[in-house]
Formats: C-alpha cells, structure tokens, sequence
C-alpha cells in the first residue's frame, strides 16, 4: 500500500462545501471520482478540515492510501487534467503510512477578505466581502489578540443542526496569532483591501461578531464575555462565506516518507 498527501486549490463558489454529499457536487466528491478512475479502486479522501459551500482554499490538504504504482507527480498531472478548472492540485507527494491529513495537522491558517472600496471590481466579488463603511479597526487589532491562546469556543462554532450534539460537542480549542490587517494602497479600481487572517488548531465562526466589533457594535472586552456565555446566539451573524480562504495547513514534517 502507498500513501500519498494533495496540496488543492479551489472555488468554492459552485460546490456544496469540501464534504461529500449524496447528489450535490463538492470538492471531495469530485476528487474521489477522478481518483477512483485512475486507481481502479474504491479510494477515500481524507481532508484537513470540511469547508462550507462557498468557502474557497488556496492550500487544504488531502490524504489517500493505494495499490497504485502511478508517481505523485503522474497523480497531479491527471487530476488537474480530469478535474473541473474550479479545482486544481498545486502539489502532490507521497509519503509514510502514518500520515492523514487531519489527524496529522497541527493548524490551519484561514483568511477573511473585505474590499473597502466604493464598487467592487467584477472579477473579484466572489471572493470578497464588500464592505464601504467605516471600521474601528484599533478595536478590532485589540479584539484580535483575546483570540490568541486556549478557550472554549462555543459562542462562536457552528451549529451542527442538533441543539443537543451541539451542547455535547467539545469546543476548546488553541487560536494562535490572530491578526487584523487593513493594506490600502489608493482608493482606486483594484483597492483596497483588508484582511482578517488567524491561524488555529480549529475554525471558528468568529468573523461575525468580529465585524460587529469594528462597526462600534461590541467592545473588545466583550470577546472575553463571549467565551465565557458559551452561546453562539449570542455572537451576532455570521458573514457570508465568499469572503473566506483556507490559506494553508501546518503538519507534522515527521509524518513525511524516508523520515523517522
């Protein structure tokens, strides 16, 4: 058996998040598909983590074992020939048995985009948020580090569609460096830009009350009363998802083929 690590890219805009589903096109699904026709085999694809519909990715990471004897790069350069163009493999490598794509994954770096301008460029509103208001964006800077270290996210998770899962469901987790990023170059067509990007063990939604935050709406201190309410009613509402990028995952380097 050989095991085998993919670096994807995607847009998310036409699938119906990372996960497969029973008649609705997702990027699992869709890879699955394309894998199970070059190996002859029933292949499963392990994800770093399952994005919803309309989430983009510029580095998640997948995870499949097989009896194949095609080389890492024959598997990039089939995929990206049988797969849609909304997907692509930026990198494929084989590596040891013991590694799995999430079960190896030490974090994972996500990025929420806003374009600050007056009217938004054609081509780039499916992956921002249009937002032309004014932000507090000093608040949002301080709000920013309470987020840094161990916490119980409750107030800020998604809900899995059961009230009762949803309080079972352990929600304690490691956010690590956080950060808000306003970049503007000129008030002109192709900006600006503002960036809140933060790297966890977990993803949370907490862009919602975030934002809430930056228009006046909450106090940075009341980030900390949201950890400690645990009520996701609470946080405010959540953004739409066009604006949001899983950038990159963190592994375990150990976990590579030929290394200890």
């Amino acid at each position: 058996m050989r095991y085998f690590k993919l670096t994807i890219a995607y847009d998310g805009t036409d699938f119906h998040g990372w996960q497969i589903q029973t008649g609705k096109p997702t990027i699992q699904g869709e890879i699955m598909d394309v894998l199970r026709r070059l190996t002859q085999e029933q292949v499963v694809l392990h994800g770093t983590g399952r994005t919803d519909a309309g989430v983009h990715a510029l580095g998640q990471v997948g995870s499949f074992r097989t009896q194949s004897h095609l080389a890492a790069q024959d598997f990039q350069r089939a995929l990206n020939a049988l797969l849609p163009p909304a997907i692509r493999i930026v990198g494929a490598e084989e590596v040891g048995p013991d590694f799995n794509a999430r079960w190896s994954a030490r974090g994972k770096t996500y990025r929420y985009r806003l374009y600050r301008g007056r009217i938004v460029p054609p081509m780039i509103w499916r992956y921002v948020l249009h937002y032309p208001f004014p932000l507090d964006e000093d608040a949002m800077r301080d709000a920013a580090a309470r987020f840094v270290g161990m916490h119980d996210f409750a107030s800020f998770a998604a809900s899995t569609g059961s009230e009762e899962d949803d309080k079972e469901r352990a929600t304690e987790r490691e956010s690590i460096q956080p950060s808000w990023c306003a970049r503007r170059t000129t008030k002109s067509w192709s900006s600006p830009f503002a960036d809140a990007l933060f790297f966890a063990t977990w993803f949370a939604r907490w862009w919602g009350p975030y934002s809430t935050l930056g228009r006046g709406k909450l106090a940075p201190a009341d980030i900390d009363r949201l950890f400690e309410l645990r009520d996701r009613s609470k946080s405010g509402p959540t953004v739409p998802p066009h604006g949001l990028f899983m950038v990159e995952v963190e592994h375990e380097e150990a976990w590579r083929l030929g290394r200890p």
